[in-house]
């Protein structure tokens, strides 16, 4: 069953990307900053690159979050990594204008990776970091994921175009708010309660 929300979270986090954020060169976090900085530099496909770095965090998670984890955060970061590499050149620019393109885009980005971590797995990345102090230290993985993301932020930032860091910030505040939102979501009350007996 898990496997469904795995392919759920990881199409809506590559759509995102895909569609929105990746047209105006607005990262979603850190692989995807990496991936748009080797794009920018050495015209590096972004679904090669995205898979590339996501390889050194795979073993992470395997080493600290279990042999489960490691494998539904592989599977993750190939079913977005070929759902980018579909709609890219579809979506060469931008659907509409940063104001619009960027609150959807975190939009539909937190709630792909907001199902992924409830799920247990995540689409790797600095996503990974996240679930681990969540493990370790039980901090909100939106939260933690914004602040690790920053630098990584800001250094895309920087190579691409600085004006990009602070939409970067913005769509990373709204993913990590939808993020813990989804986290702090009760599944017990979306089972429906049974009826009372007569």
């Amino acid at each position: 069953m898990k496997v469904w929300f795995w392919t759920a979270g990881a199409c809506l986090q590559a759509a995102a990307m895909s569609i929105f954020l990746f047209p105006h060169a607005i990262s979603s976090g850190g692989a995807a900053g990496i991936s748009i900085m080797m794009n920018h530099l050495f015209h590096t496909p972004y679904a090669a690159s995205i898979w590339g770095v996501n390889a050194v965090m795979i073993v992470l998670a395997f080493k600290c979050l279990g042999l489960k984890t490691a494998a539904g955060t592989m599977y993750c970061v190939t079913i977005a990594a070929m759902v980018i590499d579909f709609l890219m050149p579809f979506f060469l620019f931008p659907l509409g204008r940063i104001w619009t393109d960027l609150p959807a885009g975190a939009l539909f980005f937190g709630i792909g990776l907001g199902i992924l971590f409830k799920s247990g797995a995540s689409s790797g990345g600095m996503d990974i970091a996240a679930l681990i102090l969540s493990k370790w230290r039980n901090w909100p993985p939106g939260r933690s994921l914004f602040y690790m993301n920053t630098t990584i932020l800001i250094a895309t930032g920087l190579v691409v175009d600085i004006k990009t860091i602070l939409y970067a910030i913005v769509c990373q505040w709204i993913a990590s708010r939808v993020i813990d939102f989804i986290q702090s979501f009760p599944v017990n009350s979306m089972r429906k309660k049974p009826l009372p007996k007569q």
